[in-house]
């Protein structure tokens, strides 16, 4: 079975990190479906049933993009709003449609991981910062795993680093 590759970045075309993973991706079209949700609905109206229904056939789910102002693009948080509805994702005759998949992020963030401790920069990790998916994807019963991220996407785009990236997730993925 595919897995779900959901993009969300609103800047694609200058992007270099998520540009180049869903190159690597692309190598494999047997095992990943691809969905870029800023071209599918650059007017933000989400077609919602076309989403649960992609959710449903897929057991393996990633939410791929890049972190900034500490968070996600504004599109993953309105699909996540409009997508996981009660009666579908969760309530109490709900049947829990993202129930034991496997849901990760793949984060490119802009500063470096030295900045995201306790004592760095930042003052929070990225496991902290991320919690919030945890508990959501938690609350719908779905197995979420821990993510991939690319560090430093501001300061050291090197091609080895890039390259680098590009192959261990797709390590990554295989390995959920």
């Amino acid at each position: 079975m595919k897995t779900l590759v959901i993009i969300i970045h609103p800047d694609l075309e200058n992007s270099v990190i998520n540009k180049r993973w869903i190159e690597e991706l692309k190598k494999y079209p047997e095992k990943y479906s691809i969905r870029d949700l800023h071209s599918l609905y650059p007017d933000e109206k989400i077609d919602i049933q076309q989403e649960q229904q992609l959710i449903e056939s897929h057991h393996k789910i990633i939410f791929q993009f890049p972190f900034y102002w500490f968070n996600c693009p504004p599109l993953f948080k309105k699909w996540l709003d409009e997508v996981l509805t009660y009666g579908w994702a969760y309530g109490s005759s709900s049947p829990y449609k993202l129930a034991d998949k496997k849901i990760a992020l793949s984060i490119s963030i802009g500063i470096n991981e030295e900045d995201y401790r306790e004592s760095g920069k930042y003052k929070y990790t990225m496991k902290q910062l991320t919690a919030p998916f945890e508990i959501t994807f938690d609350y719908v019963k779905a197995d979420y795993r821990p993510f991939f991220a690319f560090y430093g996407a501001e300061y050291h785009i090197i091609a080895e680093r890039v390259e680098e990236s590009a192959r261990d997730y797709i390590s990554f993925i295989e390995s959920l």
